[in-house]
Order: structure tokens, then sequence, then C-alpha cells
């Protein structure tokens, strides 16, 4: 009997959680065809993969809690999943509490070449989720000025590709008056994240969003530490000497950062490791990283 309430309970929560996803495109979304249904997967925690439909979730913050700041948050998974959970749902519940509007953002991914998921896909779809929280800022008590982006290892790396091409254009986009707003964060927030596409490049990563052997001219394109310019918003970084997604990716962004003159806060721990979001419990000198980044946003 307790194991049927449970797996009913389960059931209400999935069937609720899905029911606030709103897709991110009208109709088909650009860039690549819709896979059939039921290709679309969901593993424990919450684990994304083989994205049918671009989503998004949306967590106001309190009315009597507002700071008009909203984050735009891109879960990791090497650009062939997505850890919605512990790097998207709780870092959207966390910026709840601190008066900061969440958005989750389901962004196409997969380990499959054949869906056709490389670059632009992905890029494409975070674009269209910082533009969509511009056109509802009203709505979501936002102020469209103060709208950032998060990502966590490869959503680092997409976050990162917010922050330096919002200038890109694609044939793709310019459909609808959402499109015409601006792409440019106000603020980055990259949490171990992939920049390089080099030799610090993760190789899973690089994989499933530029191909196998992608060319010197993209390596050169989407890595994010060369692309970032004078214009490239405030940046908060948060790195561990011991994470299999070198350190150095990290270093490097903050390097280009204080030489174009941007602010950039960089936090390095030595232990920690990989894919702990805000689960720092018994994680020695790296638990005080949540705290870190409040006192940044407050600024």
């Amino acid at each position: 009997m307790k194991r049927t309430l449970l797996a009913l309970c389960c059931l209400v929560t999935t069937l609720s959680a899905a029911e606030d996803w709103k897709p991110l495109w009208p109709g088909e979304a650009p860039g690549a065809k819709r896979p059939p249904t039921g290709t679309e997967t969901v593993a424990e925690g919450w684990r994304y993969s083989d994205i049918e439909v671009p989503q998004y979730v949306i967590y106001p913050a309190p009315a009597e809690k507002r700071t008009g700041q909203a984050v735009v948050i891109f879960p990791g998974g090497g650009y062939g999943m997505l850890a919605m959970n512990h790097e998207g749902h709780d870092y959207a519940k966390w910026l709840n509490e601190r008066g900061i509007t969440g958005m989750v953002v389901k962004y196409r991914v997969t380990g499959k070449a054949d869906l056709g998921y490389q670059f632009p896909v992905p890029f494409l779809d975070a674009r269209r989720a910082i533009r969509t929280v511009r056109a509802n800022a009203k709505e979501w008590g936002v102020d469209p000025a103060k709208v950032g982006v998060m990502g966590s290892s490869a959503g680092g790396h997409l976050a990162s590709l917010c922050t330096t091409r919002f200038g890109d254009t694609f044939p793709e986009e310019g459909k609808d008056e959402i499109d015409k707003l601006s792409a440019r964060p106000d603020f980055s927030i990259l949490i171990y994240p992939v920049i390089s596409m080099g030799q610090l490049a993760h190789g899973g990563s690089r994989q499933n969003l530029l191909g196998k052997e992608p060319s010197p001219e993209a390596i050169e394109k989407y890595s994010t530490e060369k692309q970032v310019t004078k214009e490239t918003p405030p940046v908060f970084l948060l790195t561990t000497t011991d994470d299999f997604v070198d350190c150095r990716n990290s270093f490097e962004f903050a390097a280009a950062c204080k030489a174009n003159g941007v602010p950039v806060s960089l936090h390095c721990f030595e232990t920690g490791g990989h894919g702990y979001g805000m689960n720092v419990a018994g994680k020695g000198d790296l638990a005080v990283w949540p705290s870190l980044l409040e006192a940044w946003l407050k600024k």
C-alpha cells in the first residue's frame, strides 16, 4: 500500500511539473526537425535527454521580495542530457528565496548526432529564453535591464556563449516580436563551466556541440575565452582544482575579462569535484559558494 501511495505521489509530482513547462517557440522550433514523439527520456534526478520540444518553466519571485532581477538557467550535461533538478530547479528555488525570478530552460541536447542538435541549435534556444524573459518582464515583475544567465558545466558554456556572442545573428531568428528583443544578458553566472573548445575542452561537450571533427575556425569561434570584449557583462565564476572540467577554463575566461575591463569575480576551491550544484554539505570550504553568489547578486 505504501509503495502504491509513493508511486502515485511521484506520478502527480511529475505531471504537475510537466504542466508547468511552456514552449520557447511558437510552432516548430527552428534549426532542427522535431524528433518523433517518445524520443525524449527522463532518468533519475530529472535528467532529460533527446529533447523533443525546447521549453521553459518560470519561477516568479514572491511579490514581497522582488529585486527586479531574473536569471535564465541552463542545466549542464555535456550537451547530451540536462541535469534538470540540481542544476536547474534547485537554483531557481534558491533564487526565489532571494527575490529573484528564475527560468529553467529545457534546451535541445542529445548524444545522437542524427537528431541535428549541433550548434547553433542549443544557442538558438538559449537566446530565445533570454528574450522571452524580457518579453514577459512586466507580467513577471522583472526589470528587463536586470536579466542574467546561469549555467553549469556545458550549461556554463552555453551561458558563456550568450555572454560573449550575443551580437550574432541567425536566419532562423527574427520571425516575431520576441526575436527583436536583445539577447544580451546583463550579468552572467558560470558554475564549473566548460569554456574552451580547444586544448582544455571537455571532449564530450565539444563533440555533441560541434561534431567529431570541428574545424579550427569553429574551435576558435566557440572557445568563449577568446570572444570576451568590452561589451561582455559582469561575470561570476566558480571552479575547483580537482574538477575534471579543467579549472583553467575559468581562469582563462577571467583573464580575458580582466584584459577587457569586464568586472569578474572568480572563486576557485581546492576540492569539490564536479556537478555538485547547491549540494555542498560536507564539501569543506566550497560550502560557502552560495553565500558568495548571494553577495555578488546584491551588487
